[in-house]
């Protein structure tokens, strides 16, 4: 492998990485607030990507108005959602919601097969993110090149939004103990809101930096993507969002090294075998917390 070769697949690992890290931050902040595994959040972040297609390709609308529409959809799926399936069950046992979520997630399958059908639709192109860049002998398009760059910026204006912010506070005092919040006067349901805003708003922009160099979008292009971010989650701790970034990039960096040796096949199994040992040595991830269960 040549110096050039392995900086592109370090750069294209990175990109790869950011993406799964900003999905896996709506997974690890659900649980922090809930303690709900959101299984239908990649299911989510297909949707946004049918939500992308269906404002450029069918309206015909400029690419920069859809972005904003597709954002905004994609945050009001994330928050109906929340309110149907998630709300009614807040006090109902752990395993009724995971169920729930389950639910969601074959639900949104189904209904993009309704909608779009199971035929595979293309993503269509956005200008900007297309063009080809080239730094020193490395060539690569806009889009794997400030994806890292977006991710550390929305990393770093969430975790100062979480510590120094009213709404932060509130999200952290509810993550320790949900009832003890609430018996402080915290709106625990607009925390709850909130926490689906930004998961929903950081899968929205992380599917369209996934979607932007792949040929197309079908009902179950999701599912594996989905996995594969809850696992950066878990392995870097579920409920740390620098736990989820980390587990995101060496997920990506690791999956596209693989792969450019050769072993595409091998490369999802990879992300299962990493989860396999993470709960095997280490169940609270690199930097979980122990939490204490109440009896």
């Amino acid at each position: 492998m040549t110096l050039t070769a392995f900086f592109q697949y370090c750069l294209v690992g990175i990109s790869i990485g950011g993406i799964y890290a900003l999905i896996a931050i709506g997974y690890t902040m659900v649980y922090g607030i809930l303690r709900l595994i959101n299984f239908a959040h990649g299911d989510i972040f297909m949707m946004a990507a049918y939500f992308m297609i269906f404002a450029m390709v069918d309206f015909m609308i400029p690419w920069y108005i859809s972005m904003i529409i597709m954002i905004v959809s994609t945050i009001v799926l994330g928050v109906v959602i929340e309110k149907l399936a998630y709300k009614p069950l807040r006090n109902a046992p752990r395993m009724s919601i995971m169920i729930s979520a389950i639910g969601v997630s074959y639900l949104l399958q189904n209904l993009a097969t309704y909608l779009f059908s199971a035929l595979p639709k293309q993503y269509p192109q956005i200008p900007i993110l297309n063009k080809t860049i080239t730094i020193g002998e490395v060539s690569t398009s806009i889009a794997t090149f400030i994806t890292p760059i977006i991710t550390i910026v929305f990393v770093v204006l969430l975790m100062m939004l979480i510590k120094y912010t009213k709404v932060g506070m509130a999200m952290r005092a509810v993550s320790k103990d949900f009832e003890t919040a609430q018996l402080m006067g915290i709106q625990i349901n607009n925390v709850i809101t909130v926490t689906f805003i930004i998961g929903c708003f950081l899968a929205a922009v992380g599917s369209m930096l996934y979607f932007t160099p792949r040929p197309s979008v079908f009902p179950l292009a999701g599912s594996l993507p989905g996995l594969k971010c809850f696992i950066a989650a878990v392995f870097g701790g579920i409920g740390s969002i620098p736990g989820a970034v980390l587990g995101g990039l060496i997920i990506g960096i690791c999956e596209t090294f693989i792969k450019a040796f050769g072993y595409s096949e091998f490369s999802d199994v990879f992300t299962f075998v990493l989860l396999i040992a993470v709960l095997m040595i280490k169940p609270t991830g690199l930097f979980g917390e122990k939490m204490a269960e109440k009896v």
